[in-house]
């Protein structure tokens, strides 16, 4: 195991909640935790929590009396804090509040209701020391409820309060007494004779009823910590350690599995495995309804974008979970084998269909395990799925090409053209257009179906899956713009990248005259600006002429259009060669209409993914890579690929086109590695991690998304998109581990200090011209081939 050394200022992240691989979690009511190394009134060393939002504040602190000399704050310690070890739901740290007297603390959250921690305190001198040590427990309760007291139950001397659902209890070993100090707390005396130690543990349940919470205390208390901590240490053993030439980016890597294997969850009686959630932070965890329905966007279930991401995290160590993750998702797959795009431990369900990548996830799966019978067990189900996609639901105009149904199963939240919820996205329905990113990602799981099919011997639906590749194939590069190096978006019905023209205005009811004739068919965008706080039921009568020739009268109801705050967007069905008048009806004087064609001009990253799917020819390839994804002066920014290719809004400091979203970055980052870019894709790697570093070090924790020009951190606190993307890192250096007595090399590493990967005994030192491998029982391989290998220990 791994010995650290981080203090306060290194780029740490101490959020603590139950494992899942440890014991069961409760996905309504999962109290989780955070470590401060200082700071907060008063600045303490604190363990804290908010309880899901139950209390204002629980913070859990040591003070230290010797004579006259109390010292709470860890900035006036002999020593301060220093972490050796942490994991999901434990940490180790030193500290010395006075010269010679050395603790060992630990923080352990063996449950989701109930917290502990172990005080080693040793006197390192050659007199004896008398020390006085109080846990103090500072619970600032909701509404109604009342602050840490002391009480006697079951024969012992405990803290108790009340907040909001809770009864929190505080005990301690070693027949502790109330304390004398300024905040409630548990006390010992302590006579510490010359090179001696003592050891306290401290537990606090927060159940919904006070002796339920006492007795859980106690109970805790009792845990055999040494077989529990060489439990810990044995299931953490098996994550990938790295050793780079930075330590930052070490500590990085550890942190970021840390909190991806912190993200998991359940399993519930709606999902039969272990899922996960996308933030697990002090003020989330609790369903006020009991069922989990109530739990927002972070917690209510996860897309196959977010599984990708995940996966890279979990694998090698813990492959059985991210097969889980596809059984889940299998689990919500109807009859016409489409498959939920975000399922979650509640029983939630978008009612979407899910973005076609689970194909790709699981080919990914079998790259690490080598599980032929996961593949045979779901590749029917799979193949069925993909077919789903191009059912009529989803291809609106049978041309082979299906359209996504809402803009959230891009992964992009923001989007410029399709976003309906800002005020500076076009709006444009996204059902009306085909899409780049669509396409790869349906070209990419029609590749990995067809990899499956040739290894398990099922070539039955090959020639129809070779039917859509073909299709998106030929769609995708009829979209690329040679002037812009880029591919684009289309409409639906007329194939054409359409370009924006102001088409008119009105203000309040009546007929827009337009007259004219367009060359290449349009579609009408129209945005509708309220003059007051009422939301009219507009009713809008386009008179135009189709492509076919046929005068047709298109109406757009209230229920086409999609409001945000004051401005509703509303996107006509059918093309016009020619726009007569328009009819607006049900709507006030003041309101002004504004109508355009739709356009989808707008450069945004999900324009870059057929370089992820492999669909350009390798000139193309490189006009997209070097005339537009390491483009200064539209993606490739310090940072990373920031979202947009341009500015799209006033206010920069939190410009969503400046944002940079690790996922996309990924997946960029990885058409670069198969058109052999590696070391534009270390340096795209590099850019990230500076970012991530620098997040670190400032918030204490990563964050969601990365701003391109800072570097600083936007978002959710210990977001899942925020990680490290581990396993890029290695698909960047070349090192894929299958296991301890297997992996695969190739190229070389393109990063200017050599760089060590273990796992379970296993070494991979990757240098610049040449990679030694050292088995577990010593055995010694010297790779100096770039040409892709697999070495494995016979």
């Amino acid at each position: 195991m791994r010995e650290w050394n981080l203090k306060a200022g290194d780029p740490i992240s101490l959020t603590l909640a139950a494992d899942i691989r440890l014991g069961p979690t409760d996905y309504c009511n999962d109290q989780i935790w955070e470590l401060s190394l200082g700071g907060g009134e008063p600045p303490a060393l604190a363990f804290q929590t908010v309880y899901g939002l139950r209390a204002l504040n629980m913070r859990l602190f040591p003070r230290f009396t010797e004579g006259d000399i109390t010292l709470v704050d860890p900035t006036t310690f002999h020593a301060p804090p220093v972490i050796h070890s942490f994991y999901p739901n434990f940490i180790s740290l030193t500290l010395s509040p006075f010269p010679d007297i050395d603790i060992t603390a630990e923080y352990w959250v063996p449950g989701s209701q109930v917290v502990t921690g172990r005080l080693h305190i040793t006197n390192r001198g050659s007199v004896t020391r008398q020390l006085i040590l109080e846990w103090a427990s500072l619970l600032t309760p909701a509404a109604g409820g009342q602050r840490m007291a002391p009480l006697e139950m079951e024969a012992s001397t405990v803290l108790a309060g009340q907040t909001s659902d809770l009864a929190p209890v505080l005990f301690m070993t070693g027949g502790p007494e109330v304390g004398k100090g300024p905040y409630p707390s548990l006390t010992k005396n302590l006579d510490l004779q010359p090179v001696s130690s003592r050891q306290l543990v401290w537990v606090l349940a927060s159940l919904t009823d006070q002796e339920a919470s006492c007795t859980c205390a106690q109970h805790a208390a009792a845990s055999n910590w040494d077989a529990e901590k060489a439990h810990i240490d044995l299931l953490n053993s098996s994550e990938i350690d790295i050793y780079t030439g930075d330590m930052d980016w070490d500590i990085a890597f550890a942190m970021s599995q840390k909190v991806a294997f912190g993200l998991l969850s359940g399993p519930t009686q709606q999902l039969p495995n272990p899922s996960f959630v996308l933030s697990r932070q002090p003020d989330q965890g609790y369903s006020p309804r009991g069922d989990g329905s109530g739990h927002n966007h972070l917690w209510n279930g996860q897309t196959p974008l977010e599984s990708y991401y995940l996966i890279d995290m979990l694998l090698p160590v813990a492959p059985e979970i991210t097969k889980g993750i596809i059984y889940n998702y299998l689990t919500t797959q109807t009859e016409d084998g489409s498959i939920d795009w975000k399922p979650g431990l509640g029983g939630q369900r978008s009612q979407l269909c899910a973005t076609p990548l689970l194909a790709s996830l699981a080919w990914r799966i079998y790259q690490s395990t080598e599980d032929q019978f996961f593949l045979e067990e779901i590749y029917p189900r799979l193949v069925c799925f993909i077919n789903s996609w191009f059912s009529t639901q989803h291809d609106r105009d049978s041309d082979g090409i299906p359209e996504w149904d809402h803009p959230m199963q891009t992964g992009f939240d923001d989007h410029p053209v399709f976003a309906h919820w800002h005020t500076w996205s076009q709006g444009i329905d996204i059902h009306t257009a085909e899409s780049p990113d669509l396409c790869a990602f349906l070209y990419r799981e029609c590749q990995s179906l067809v990899q499956m099919g040739k290894l398990l011997g099922h070539l039955e639906s090959e020639a129809l899956i070779g039917t859509y590749l073909d299709k998106i194939k030929s769609a995708v590069e009829d979209s690329w713009d040679e002037t812009m190096a880029s591919y684009h978006y289309w409409d639906r019905d007329s194939h054409q990248i359409s370009r924006g023209v102001m088409i008119g205005e009105h203000q309040g009811p009546g007929n827009l005259i337009i007259e004219s004739h367009y060359p290449q068919p349009v579609r009408i965008q129209i945005s509708l600006q309220v003059a007051n706080e009422k939301i009219p039921h507009p009713r809008i009568f386009i008179h135009g002429i189709t492509p076919s020739g046929q005068h047709l009268i298109e109406q757009v109801s209230f229920e086409k259009f999609h409001w945000y705050f004051g401005l509703g967007r509303a996107t006509g069905e059918r093309i016009y060669t020619d726009l007569e008048h328009v009819v607006i009806e049900g709507i006030g004087d003041e309101d002004l209409v504004t109508l355009q064609t739709a356009t989808y001009e707008q450069l945004d990253q999900t324009n870059l993914l057929p370089l992820w799917a492999n669909i350009p020819d390798q000139e193309r390839a490189q006009n997209l890579v070097k005339k537009t994804i390491t483009n200064p002066d539209l993606f490739w920014r310090p940072y990373g690929v920031r979202a947009c290719a341009h500015s799209i809004e006033v206010n920069e400091e939190f410009n969503t086109s400046q944002s940079v979203h690790l996922p996309f970055n990924v997946l960029i980052g990885e058409g670069l590695l198969s058109y052999n870019y590696r070391s534009e894709a270390a340096e795209l790697f590099t850019r990230i991690m500076n970012a991530i570093i620098k997040t670190l070090k400032r918030d204490g924790a990563f964050r969601r998304h990365y701003h391109a020009e800072s570097g600083y951190g936007i978002g959710e606190k210990n977001a899942l998109e925020g990680l490290a993307p581990i396993g890029f890192f290695l698909d960047t250096l070349g090192v894929r581990i299958i296991s301890p007595i297997k992996v695969a090399i190739v190229g070389f590493n393109p990063f200017p200090w050599p760089v060590t990967v273990k796992y379970r005994g296993l070494t991979v030192l990757r240098q610049k011209d040449k990679t030694n491998i050292i088995f577990p029982g010593g055995q010694t391989v010297t790779v100096t081939d770039p040409d892709p290998q697999v070495i494995i220990l016979t």
